[in-house]
């Protein structure tokens, strides 16, 4: 099975995606588009993507591609492909659909008819039909429509990416692992005292950020602690594939090793702090992260060796998803809108905490407001456009070293 795989991704983070497949698959092709990374592979390469990748959603495998008019040529598109390779009637499926300026009216009539396409496919071949499990099929089947032209993926994940397996424990509006990732990618945080140094997050909610981090500098793939949509499926459920699927797993878990930097993540509220700390156990990360409660604006910088430098990562509360809280907390949510004293006060105590480490502390701040630089009075030295879920972010770069960071 050498097919098309495509790891779609949110805006913005393709090229970060492209370099984090290169240094899985060292020798695969890849081809960076809008919205994800495209690339040949078979079994072999499915599970090291779904094992091993951080920063898409899924891994789709493209089983079928043509340029359609309306459903009818969808239904054929779909009968191209010989179902019989991937399940048989004893499965279960589901359709998603997503779309990109189709012409079509109804995409739930579009999934419709895939599902008879592949319903019928397999009464021809077997006598049987499979039957549909909206809640957990074994094949997630994925038709994306565009303009003229339609793909039909085989969703090799299951669950989104995303869903790491650890989490049970979450606030009001928990940052998803794949972002945090990109986050850290963006900013070239690699967990090691030459790429980013200690991290620490002081609005860190239910640990996301540290969480995700700690993994990184102990060497755990983000998919050890959950289960794959592949799994159920044909091209993996021989004898050879299952024993090839635990080495990988096996492997992975070899790899694991204590943090080379400290990382710390302390939050306002002490019931957040309490729900990462009990994230971070299920991750198998506690011990990897010093956690604190403690307002942003006046908890003490951690203490770092003078040559260890130091990155700040935060993702701070924000009106579209909730109250700033702390010191400067809004008085109620009618209030959201109103401007606050929060991110100036940041910036100062920063000044006052951060820039007096020998080595350098620097501040990755994830926002939707494009003049954040302003209102915290500080130069960004650069700003990376990234996608919280719907609202349109910058990831703004501040450098806080004693005596170069420049007021507005």
């Amino acid at each position: 099975m050498g097919l098309p795989i495509f790891l779609p991704c949110a805006a913005g983070v393709e090229e970060l995606l492209a370099d984090e497949v290169r240094a899985i698959l060292p020798d695969a092709q890849l081809q960076t588009e809008r919205g994800g990374v495209m690339l040949e592979g078979g079994p072999d390469e499915v599970m090291a993507l779904n094992l091993e990748c951080r920063l898409p959603q899924r891994v789709l495998v493209e089983v079928a591609e043509g340029e359609y008019f309306d459903e009818t040529d969808l239904y054929k598109l779909a009968r191209t492909v010989d179902w019989t390779q991937w399940i048989t009637p004893q499965h279960t499926l589901r359709v998603d659909t997503t779309a990109q300026r189709s012409p079509l009216k109804s995409l739930n009539f579009a999934a419709l008819r895939i599902k008879d396409a592949v319903c019928d496919e397999m009464r021809e071949a077997t006598g049987e039909r499979p039957s549909v499990d909206t809640q957990r099929p074994d094949l997630q089947v994925v038709l994306h429509v565009g303009p003229q032209r339609a793909s039909v993926y085989v969703d090799t994940s299951g669950e989104p990416l995303f869903k790491r397996g650890w989490r049970e424990d979450k606030g009001d509006a928990p940052l998803k692992e794949t972002l945090a990732a990109a986050m850290l990618a963006a900013a070239g945080w690699k967990g090691t005292p030459e790429h980013g140094g200690a991290l620490h997050d002081p609005c860190c909610g239910s640990g996301t950020i540290a969480i995700e981090a700690a993994q990184i500098a102990c060497g755990i793939a983000p998919g050890l602690k959950r289960r794959f949509a592949f799994e159920r499926l044909l091209p993996f459920a021989s004898t050879e594939m299952r024993a090839a699927w635990q080495r990988m797993k096996s492997h992975a878990q070899s790899r694991i090793h204590p943090s080379a930097v400290p990382i710390f993540a302390s939050d306002v509220s002490f019931r957040m702090v309490d729900f990462a700390r009990r994230n971070a156990q299920r991750a198998g990360v506690e011990a990897a992260i010093t956690f604190n409660g403690g307002d942003a604006l006046e908890r003490p910088a951690p203490a770092l060796p003078d040559a260890l430098q130091g990155t700040l990562m935060l993702n701070p509360p924000y009106g579209e998803r909730i109250e700033v809280g702390g010191k400067a907390a809004r008085p109620s949510a009618q209030d959201r809108d109103t401007p606050d004293d929060f991110f100036p006060r940041l910036a100062s105590h920063w000044k006052r905490a951060y820039t007096q480490h020998p080595a350098g502390w620097t501040a990755f701040v994830l926002s939707p407001d494009m003049k954040l630089p302003g209102a915290m009075r500080l130069k960004e030295s650069r700003r990376v456009p990234m996608w919280n879920g719907p609202i349109e972010c910058r990831l703004f770069r501040f450098d806080l070293v004693s005596g170069t960071m420049r007021a507005h």
